[in-house]
């Protein structure tokens, strides 16, 4: 598990491989991510949209912005959290993904980032 700390934000990330798929003729490697975003701030945060940067070991970037996260626009109110489960493929075994989120603060009205740290995504077979 990664984890870092934004403006008082906290991402922490865990994955997970699921195994390998045939699509198009090509094989893919599947990924999930668990995130928990847990607010240690004073005040109560909206997250808004995302960024992610995809990146595969055949140096592929896939780069996907959005809204919300997996459909919705969470409020989190200082010492709550939230959590989801999302996915990816890749073309390779091994990968990773960083970005962040962005935010409003509903005490000042700012809209602020918060970086979602690196982390690995890497079949087990992949690993020696």
């Amino acid at each position: 598990m990664v984890t870092q700390i934004t403006s008082g934000i906290k991402i922490s990330v865990s994955t997970s491989f699921e195994g390998t798929y045939f699509k198009n003729y090509k094989i893919h490697y599947a990924f999930t991510y668990q995130v928990t975003i847990e607010n240690q701030s004073k005040d109560s945060v909206q997250l808004n949209s995302r960024h992610w940067e995809v990146y595969d070991s055949l140096n592929n970037l896939d780069i996907v912005d959005g809204e919300g996260v997996i459909g919705k626009k969470p409020v989190i109110k200082p010492g709550e959290k939230h959590s989801y489960s999302s996915g990816c493929l890749l073309s390779s075994p091994i990968g990773a993904m960083k970005g962040f989120y962005n935010m409003i603060n509903f005490t000042t009205t700012k809209s602020f980032k918060v970086t979602i740290p690196t982390f690995k995504l890497m079949a087990p077979f992949a690993m020696n």
